[in-house]
């Protein structure tokens, strides 16, 4: 490791994950010891409320995440910190990183690659300590956050095929459930229930899984075990207690909104 790294440094990492959160804040224990983690959010909301609080000198983004993904996110984050993606996106989005010289990590973070990264940050770090011109290195990166996401988008609308249809297993049959007839998904153990009008179906793909291959304009996560078919929502209220519950259409059943989701129903 670089001389460098001697130097006092800041990070704050943001993930929807708590285990992706662990996962990282210990491999960079591994890589880089003097880093200083000083902050953790679970969304682009609350990552940038924190990082106006806390100043980190980086921060290392996921980019699915709730209410305001990660490159969202970054077109403010970048104008004041160094910007260090972590994704499992496609192919497509990576070479956007590359041609716009964003740093990115792909998931599962290996260490290696962590370590590489690392390096690279110490060499800014640096850099920015020394040179006069830091203000313009910064508003450089911001640039290029702004073109990666308006490439990222465009490709999106574009090219993007959302899951419309979930395979779900009854008995010694397959049943074939539209999208459209879904009211939520909510996580249980080592399966999801997936919750029509109708019925209940358990299926063994993740919430995370499906998080990504649904249309976000029609599915939002309003907990961290639930995700929820936008118009199926009927209401939402709140209890004695301040929290946030959705009623939904055909359905009795209420669902709590956690406190990181609570953003999603702003006006209330």
């Amino acid at each position: 490791m670089s001389a460098i790294a001697s130097a006092v440094a800041t990070a704050m990492i943001v993930d929807d994950e708590t285990p992706m959160r662990e996962q990282l804040r210990s491999r960079l224990q591994q890589a880089w010891p003097q880093l200083s983690i000083i902050a953790e959010a679970a969304n682009g909301i609350a990552a940038i409320e924190q990082a106006e609080i806390d100043r980190p000198d980086i921060i290392f983004l996921d980019i699915r995440m709730p209410g305001k993904n990660g490159i969202e996110a970054a077109s403010i984050l970048a104008k004041q910190a160094l910007i260090v993606f972590v994704t499992a996106y496609d192919e497509y989005a990576i070479q956007a990183f590359e041609r716009g010289a964003m740093d990115y990590l792909l998931k599962p973070v290996e260490a290696e690659r962590l370590a590489g990264t690392c390096e690279r940050l110490q060499q800014q770090l640096e850099q920015r300590r020394q040179d006069k011109q830091a203000p313009t290195i910064v508003h450089n990166q911001a640039a290029q956050v702004e073109q990666l996401l308006t490439q990222l988008m465009q490709h999106q609308g574009q090219n993007r095929e959302y899951l419309r249809w979930i395979q779900a297993s009854v008995g010694s049959s397959l049943r074939m459930v539209s999208a459209k007839e879904i009211l939520f998904f909510r996580s249980d153990e080592k399966y999801t229930l997936v919750q029509t009008e109708q019925a209940e179906f358990l299926i063994r793909k993740s919430l995370k899984e499906l998080e990504d291959e649904l249309d976000p304009k029609e599915f939002w996560r309003i907990h961290r075990s639930t995700l929820v078919r936008i118009s199926a929502i009927a209401e939402v209220t709140r209890d004695f207690r301040g929290r946030q519950l959705i009623v939904l259409k055909g359905h009795t059943e209420k669902l709590e909104v956690s406190r990181n989701h609570m953003h999603l129903f702003q006006q209330m």
